[in-house]
């Protein structure tokens, strides 16, 4: 598969990191703190959690029945990238890129463009995270572009082509994706 594809599975859910990170902090949690915690629907960190317990990173907690012991916890293999998911979640959050940082394809095309040796062209990306749609790919890039992760240059010539590539603010993502890429690979 690939670090590429690595970093895409990990991130197919925009909540699964933050989730990872918030079970390690706690030691495990509660479906309704969970929801209430990230402000999401019940089908949504329904569907999360599933994913999660599907990979093996995620099970729910075989002593649950009391009201303060957590329903979720991590796998063993969840635990040994949690601390990762942590500081990603952390760095993320504490510049103020929660909004764009925690997107789908956000953290996956900001590793897609750093591995890249020259300014990565739109469909050399496309390409490269093969599940994304073109429309997806177009607005995760603007998204980026707008909280300074990525900086976008059209070329001159004919026809004129646009490359991508990383900012210094996006550049300090790369070794926290990489990490977490290599540790679930």
């Amino acid at each position: 598969m690939g670090r590429r594809g690595t970093v895409a599975v990990l991130f197919h859910h925009r909540w699964a990191v933050p989730i990872l990170a918030e079970l390690h902090r706690r030691q495990g949690e509660r479906f309704a703190c969970l929801a209430h915690r990230f402000g999401v629907s019940r089908e949504t960190l329904s569907q999360t959690l599933t994913y999660l317990i599907r990979k093996g990173w995620v099970r729910r907690n075989p002593g649950y029945g009391h009201p303060l012991r957590p329903e979720y916890v991590l796998t063993s293999k969840g635990e040994s990238f949690g601390p990762d998911c942590v500081r990603l979640d952390d760095a993320i959050r504490d510049r103020g890129h929660a909004d764009v940082g925690l997107r789908k394809w956000t953290m996956p095309l900001i590793y897609a463009i750093a591995d890249e040796h020259e300014p990565a062209r739109f469909s050399i990306l496309l390409n490269a995270l093969k599940v994304l749609t073109p429309r997806a790919l177009s607005d995760g890039l603007k998204r980026m572009e707008g909280a300074g992760l990525v900086k976008r240059e059209v070329t001159e010539g004919f026809p004129p082509s646009t490359r991508y590539t990383l900012t210094p603010l996006g550049r300090r993502y790369v070794p926290l994706i990489g990490r977490l890429a290599k540790l679930i690979e």
